[in-house]
């Protein structure tokens, strides 16, 4: 099942994609579902997938402004450097870590599918893609078992990791500041449920910048995988409903090229996940 926020009419609604149509269930599933995340956290899931309202109204996707699939996440929490080749990609000889790199992102500087990707020329020239698959968690925990820890996923999401690869650097122990600007990533075109995926292992993740196909990788080669990512980060923080974990960007980033190739007014720039679809958005200044 897919689950898609989207504004109609100038209204931000939550639904699901039935063929080419939303069906619009803000207003169909009772006390207590008023936002997707709430929906994510009530447990119908499952259940909503065998049978949607009959009155619910239905939109085509055209005619629709998408939003992020979970527009107010309470945590984003990105992994930096989790496949092999990425690793490598240093060249600095050192071997696989023993913990994921982890940093925060803030809900503003993700936008949704189709939506412009905000350039910052007035600070940098320097935005990059970085394409992933991101975790959206279904169930609360804290210290969750990595042999349990799948079964706190609600579904998976395409995400643009979009950094201003300068703004990076500017401090010596973060990179909060590069990893934050405004509308600078992307996450969707929805949410799929995690009972379309028999397994986690075997996901390809591809970025394309005006077709030209710039990152390609497979979950198997993740360093730490989706269950221990959720075991080890719901060690010191409380996972909950609508939260992301981003789960890393393959080898082929435009600031590994020589010279780099950073992302220009008018580039497009596309993350394909076979299995979730894919998230397409325009680089615009801003």
């Amino acid at each position: 099942m897919k689950i898609i926020s989207f504004v109609i009419e100038n209204k931000a609604r939550f639904g699901v994609v039935d063929d080419n149509e939303v069906v619009d269930l803000t207003d169909s599933l009772g006390r207590g579902i008023d936002t997707v995340n709430d929906l994510i956290g009530s447990g119908k899931l499952a259940a909503l997938g065998q049978s949607l309202p009959a009155d619910a109204p239905r939109y085509a996707l055209e005619d629709i402004h998408f939003l992020p699939p979970i527009p107010n996440p309470g945590k984003i929490i990105c992994v930096g450097v989790n496949y092999h080749h990425r690793n490598e990609e240093y060249k600095d000889g050192s071997a696989a870590p023993a913990y994921p790199s982890v940093f925060p992102r803030f809900a503003s500087s993700i936008t949704g599918h189709g939506q412009p990707l905000i350039c910052p020329v007035e600070e940098s020239q320097q935005l990059d893609y970085e394409g992933e698959i991101a975790i959206v968690i279904g169930t609360r925990g804290r210290r969750i078992a990595e042999h349990d820890a799948l079964s706190h996923i609600a579904g998976l999401t395409c995400l643009n990791e979009g950094s201003v690869r300068d703004w990076l650097k500017h401090g010596k122990f973060n990179v909060t500041q590069g990893k934050n600007f405004d509308r600078s990533g992307s996450a969707g075109p929805w949410l799929v449920t995690a009972d379309e995926f028999s397994s986690y292992d075997n996901l390809d993740v591809i970025t394309r910048v005006n077709g030209q196909e710039r990152q390609r990788d497979n979950t198997a080669n993740l360093m730490f995988s989706f269950a221990f990512l959720i075991h080890y980060i719901s060690k010191w923080t409380t996972l909950e409903p609508g939260d992301i974990i981003s789960t890393g960007t393959p080898t082929g980033a435009g600031i590994r090229f020589d010279p780099p190739k950073f992302l220009r007014e008018g580039d497009v720039v596309e993350v394909e996940v076979p299995s979730i679809g894919i998230l397409k958005n325009t680089v615009k200044n801003g």
